[in-house]
């Protein structure tokens, strides 16, 4: 059997196209059912998503979920500036704390008297010195400034100083 469309694509028998053919139908049809379980799991998933609800409920739902994002945008812009101003006021708390116990009498045990240093971030604050002795016991302070005491400090007094100026500050991290 002659065919000339056959002839002119180099094919002389029928049989062979037939093959091919055959092998072109076997390919779609593995493409096809490929397919077919792509979009079986599509429309599962889809089905999950709309369950329940119709197109124009969820398009309400979807706009009211970018209201809360941006109520929330707004809160967390406050809360973040409440942070700074509580920070800023916690550098003026005092948080570095020196304590000395000591002997101020010789005829006196037991370590009763005591100085104790409280700066702040910028190492000011006070003294407290607590002098024990038979006949009472004595309290006064004197005032830090930027580290510095405009009074002359006892060996007691600066050793809370120098305590207090070493212990570690709170340190914020604001980035």
């Amino acid at each position: 059997m002659n065919n000339s469309i056959l002839g002119s694509m180099g094919i002389s028998d029928p049989g062979v196209m037939i093959i091919i053919m055959l092998v072109l139908i076997i390919v779609l049809a593995v493409m096809l059912v490929f397919l077919l379980i792509r979009y079986n799991r599509l429309e599962t998933s889809y089905q999950m998503f709309m369950k329940g609800r119709k197109a124009e409920s969820l398009e309400e739902e979807i706009g009211a979920l970018f209201d809360d994002i941006s109520g929330m945008k707004t809160q967390i812009d406050k809360n973040k500036k409440d942070i700074k101003k509580i920070v800023e006021n916690l550098r003026e708390c005092y948080q570095r704390v020196g304590i000395v116990k000591y002997d101020a009498f010789k005829e006196m045990g037991g370590k009763l008297s005591f100085s104790v240093a409280l700066l702040n971030d910028n190492e000011t604050g006070f003294i407290i010195n607590s002098i024990h002795s038979s006949e009472g016991c004595y309290v006064y302070t004197k005032e830090i400034v930027n580290g510095e005491c405009a009074i002359s400090l006892g060996d007691e007094e600066k050793k809370a100083l120098t305590l207090a100026q070493s212990a570690e500050a709170y340190q914020f991290d604001l980035s």
